[in-house]
C-alpha cells in the first residue's frame, strides 16, 4: 500500500519508503488542534464535541488532559512554551500558565463577544494571531448555539494586550500560518456553513510593524478544504484535505499528498527532530515520519 501520491518528483525525497501512516489514537467524535510538547514527550489535541483535551504519549497511549475544556479547538505554544488555546464554548482565547491557571487573552472586541476562536499562532514578537469564524456557535455540537455579534475576522493581540482586527474580508477564516521567516501570512477561508462560498488559502505580505498587504489566492485544496496547516523548514506548506495532507510548494503548486483514510482537520510537526507529522482526522489521530522537519 502506498501512503503517498507524488505529483512533483521533488516530493519523493520527502517520503520515507518504510515509514507508514499509523493510527495512534481513535474513538473520538471530531478531533482538531494537535500541538507537540517535546519537553513532555506528548501530543495534545482537542476532542471538540466531547468537550475535552486529550494527551497522547508514546508507549503509554491516550489520557484526558483537561475536561471540560470549554469545547477547545486549536492550540499552539507561545515563546515561553505555554499552551495557548481557542475555546468555542467560552468564545475566547486563553493561555495556560506554568502553575495550571488560565489567563484570558481575548474574549471580546469593541465590547462584543467573539464568535468561536478556531486556530491560533504566535509570532516571534510574542503577539498572538487567531481566526474567529462562527462554526462553534452555529450549533450545539461543538459549543453553544449563540447569536453572532461580530464578523468573522482574523485578530492580533500584541504583548501589551492590545487587540486589532487585522483581516476583515473573509467569509470564515480558519487555519493560519506564517512562513518560516514571517514575511508572509497564509490564511484558509473555509466558507460559511451550508453555502457555496469559495474555499481556498490566501497569502498576505507582512511588512513593517506587522502590517498586511496583498491577499490573493495562493492555493485551492481539492478535495475538501484547507482547515489546519503548518510549514516545514524549507518553506513548503502542509495543509489538511479530505483525502489526507497536501504539500504545497512556495510558488503555490501541489507537490504531493499523504493519503489518510479519514478527513484530515489539522496537523503539526513534532517528535524527535520535528520530523514526524501528526494529523487529526475525524475520529482518529495519525502520524507519519518524513524526511522533512517542521519550521519553528
Amino acid at each position: 500500500m502506498s501512503f503517498f501520491e507524488i505529483i512533483d518528483p521533488a516530493f519523493g525525497k520527502f517520503a520515507l519508503g518504510n515509514a507508514p501512516v499509523k493510527q495512534i489514537a481513535t474513538g473520538f467524535d471530531w478531533v482538531e488542534g494537535p500541538v507537540w510538547f517535546g519537553d513532555l514527550n506528548c501530543l495534545l489535541f482537542s476532542d471538540i464535541p466531547n468537550n475535552r483535551i486529550m494527551r497522547w504519549t508514546p508507549g503509554l497511549g491516550t489520557s484526558i488532559f483537561r475536561e471540560p475544556s470549554n469545547f477547545s479547538n486549536g492550540h499552539t505554544r507561545d515563546r515561553q512554551g505555554r499552551l495557548v488555546s481557542c475555546e468555542h464554548g467560552a468564545r475566547r482565547v486563553t493561555r495556560t500558565e506554568y502553575d495550571g491557571s488560565i489567563t484570558v487573552i481575548a474574549d471580546r472586541y469593541q465590547g462584543k463577544h467573539l464568535n468561536s476562536p478556531n486556530d491560533v499562532i504566535v509570532a516571534s514578537d510574542g503577539a498572538i494571531w487567531f481566526t474567529d469564524p462562527h462554526y462553534g456557535i452555529a450549533t450545539d455540537y461543538e459549543g453553544y448555539k449563540s447569536d453572532q455579534e461580530l464578523p468573522c475576522n482574523v485578530y492580533r493581540v500584541d504583548s501589551t494586550g492590545s487587540m486589532q482586527a487585522v483581516l476583515t474580508d473573509f467569509n470564515c477564516p480558519n487555519g493560519l500560518a506564517f512562513n518560516p521567516d514571517e514575511t508572509k501570512l497564509y490564511v484558509a477561508d473555509t466558507g460559511r456553513m451550508h453555502s457555496n462560498d469559495p474555499q481556498h488559502i490566501r497569502v498576505f505580505n507582512v511588512g513593517q510593524n506587522w502590517q498586511l498587504s496583498g491577499g490573493e489566492v495562493f492555493h485551492a485544496i481539492s478535495p475538501g478544504c484547507a482547515d489546519g496547516m503548518r510549514f516545514d523548514s524549507d518553506g513548503n506548506l502542509w495543509s489538511s484535505a479530505a483525502d489526507g495532507v497536501h504539500c504545497i510548494a512556495p510558488d503555490g503548486h501541489l507537490m504531493g499528498k499523504i493519503l489518510v483514510p479519514e478527513t484530515v482537520s489539522n496537523l503539526c510537526f513534532g517528535g524527535r527532530g520535528k520530523h514526524k507529522l501528526f494529523m487529526t482526522a475525524t475520529t482518529s489521530v495519525y502520524a507519519i515520519s518524513l524526511n522533512r522537519s517542521g519550521a519553528l
